[in-house]
């Protein structure tokens, strides 16, 4: 498997590498003014490379595409179809993605899904089809790439002392 049938899929569903990118770039520029939206691109593309963070884009997509179809059993095709806001499975699946870079992707995360920065927005205004999934799939992606970058900051202060005391 590789990245490239994650990004087909959610190129499908009318994401692409540089929607992400941009909300990465949004999220990282204030702590790195040196960022190029192709480092963000790579980065989304390193979070895309593991293996559980495709399986969980397979499996919340294809859950939004059934609900498409009408064939979920109820209660869950209504729960999906009204987005219902007490459903949290979304979330809890998306926070797989985010757990893979630590706290700072998790902060992130609750800023993206609260904020809907870009093309989460119009995701989640659901004028296109059902993305109960995807809108948090993409905060996941976003997150954990933004936590990548963030964690290979070179321009962070080190706070190791240059010489070990009293050894």
């Amino acid at each position: 498997m590789s990245n490239q049938l994650a990004l087909q899929m959610l190129a499908k569903r009318g994401v692409t590498l540089n929607d992400i990118a941009e909300i990465v770039l949004t999220l990282q520029l204030p702590y790195n003014n040196a960022l190029t939206k192709e480092e963000c691109a790579e980065s989304v593309l390193a979070v895309l490379n593991k293996r559980e963070v495709q399986f969980t884009l397979y499996t919340g997509i294809a859950l939004d595409e059934l609900a498409e179809r009408r064939l979920l059993p109820q209660p869950l095709q209504e729960i999906m179809e009204h987005d219902e806001p007490l459903y949290g499975v979304d979330e809890t699946l998306a926070l797989g993605i985010v757990h893979v870079y630590g706290m700072i992707g998790l902060t992130s995360f609750g800023y993206l899904d609260k904020q809907k920065i870009g093309i989460i927005r119009d995701l989640n205004n659901q004028e296109q089809g059902i993305h109960v999934f995807l809108d948090d799939l993409v905060c996941g992606l976003a997150a954990a790439a933004s936590a990548r970058i963030a964690h290979q900051n070179k321009n962070v202060t080190d706070y190791a002392p240059e010489t070990a005391q009293g050894n």
